[in-house]
């Protein structure tokens, strides 16, 4: 059974929202010569520039992950990274914990500000779920593999007393306790199919439209994405339809779909023909390859190049950028490259979007126009805020300067990949 999930209200802890004068840090003096080494995009580079050049960058925070810490820390990072979009759960507290790391991280060095997606579906989607079990139901002796695959730390077991009442003056029996994170699970799906017993459930949800274009129209978010299976084109349009005005406070929408085969293109024509009336800024189409499979390795990203070969070959979809998503990790630009797909440039099909790029230079824009990272984005920053937590409990990591600039160095090694950064 599906949930329809509302925004959370609940706020961003009161100790990170404090931020002190960080310019004046001389602690923090390695890391802001490593973003002007590198030549990190200043205000003078906006994401839409980004878009059309082709080296725009998203770092997707996860649907349904909601680790306030983790998701400040990794946008504060990433935002001294250049990305150009920090995507996140549609939950006010999760929007506040990256605006708050954004902020942080221009506290630090000037740069311009990333856009702000949140993520939406408009019918049950594998993004839009969480792993859940009874850890009483699991025997002591269980090897735990839910754990060991869990990428994001989102199941944790130790051993403690049942419940139950024990009136006959034994013991209480020992039982594992625990079970799924549920603010750090992002629905992967690893755990289902490694548990030995079966024990572990998946709850699927949908975002509640109301709560969404409530949120939407409070500062701080500047573009939407909308989950779909591209099948059915009823749900979608009650969704778009369930925004209403919200949108006109958006600079970005985004569509996110899997291949579909022969079905694919007429899907995407469907959805524009439904968004275009009331379309107030420029499109996306997100093409999902393998969803949340990019920290898995290298063949891991096949299925998103292949999926952004075949759309970029179609003559008759519809406006809007390709921006590749699902597997993408360090090797996708390499892939893009070998297919000849990397910053490649076309010229804007002559509707909606050639008319809200009047103003630029010309109507020239890259075939691609992006890569959004999300996996192997975190799990390689989540290393170092891992051993920062370890070491110092919950923390704002550039209290930290050495793990801050750790964590910094992994995550220009791969928006590098993209902006094409000097070496460093």
């Amino acid at each position: 059974m599906s949930l329809r999930f509302s925004c959370n209200s609940t706020s961003f802890p009161q100790q990170h929202q404090v931020r002190g004068n960080l310019k004046s840090s001389k602690n923090l003096d390695k890391v802001r010569n490593l973003v002007k080494t590198v030549g990190v995009p200043s205000l003078t580079s906006s994401p839409l520039e980004s878009l059309r050049k082709g080296n725009w960058v998203k770092l997707i925070c996860g649907a349904s992950f909601e680790d306030v810490v983790d998701i400040r820390n990794l946008s504060l990072v990433y935002t001294l990274a250049g990305v150009d979009c920090i995507d996140c759960a549609a939950d006010s507290a999760v929007v506040s914990a990256v605006n708050d790391g954004i902020e942080s991280a221009r506290d630090i060095v000037g740069l311009r500000r990333p856009w702000v997606m949140i993520s939406v579906n408009d019918d049950e989607d594998l993004h839009f779920r969480k792993a859940e079990f009874d850890p009483e139901d699991c025997p002591l002796d269980c090897s735990r593999p839910c754990e060991i695959v869990c990428p994001a730390s989102a199941i944790s077991l130790n051993e403690g007393n049942s419940t139950l009442e024990v009136s006959d003056g034994t013991n209480a029996s020992r039982v594992l306790e625990g079970g799924v994170i549920t603010e750090r699970c992002y629905g992967c799906g690893r755990c289902f199919p490694v548990c030995p017993y079966d024990n572990i459930r998946v709850v699927t949800y949908i975002r509640d439209t109301t709560a969404t274009a409530d949120l939407i129209k409070r500062n701080g978010i500047d573009a939407v994405e909308i989950h779909t299976s591209g099948r059915q084109s009823t749900f979608f349009e009650e969704l778009w339809d369930g925004l209403g005005d919200s949108i006109s406070h958006l600079r970005l929408i985004a569509v996110s779909l899997p291949n579909v085969g022969d079905s694919t293109i007429s899907s995407m024509n469907t959805m524009y023909s439904i968004m275009e009336p009331n379309l107030p800024c420029f499109n996306l189409w997100q093409l999902d390859g393998r969803p949340m499979s990019g920290d898995i390795g290298r063949g891991a990203t096949r299925e998103s190049i292949a999926f952004a070969v075949r759309m970029a070959a179609v003559k008759d979809r519809p406006p809007g950028f390709l921006q590749l998503a699902g597997g993408t990790n360090a090797h996708t630009v390499d892939g893009l490259k070998k297919m000849g797909l990397f910053q490649t440039t076309s010229i804007t099909k002559n509707l909606k979007n050639e008319i809200l790029t009047a103003s630029l230079p010309n109507s020239l824009h890259a075939l691609i126009g992006g890569i959004a990272y999300g996996g192997y984005a975190r799990k390689i920053v989540g290393r170092v805020l891992s051993s920062m937590q370890s070491q110092h409990s919950v923390a704002r990591i550039e209290d930290y300067p050495e793990h801050l600039l750790e964590a910094l160095r992994e995550a220009l090694a791969l928006v590098g990949t993209v902006k094409s950064y000097d070496p460093f």
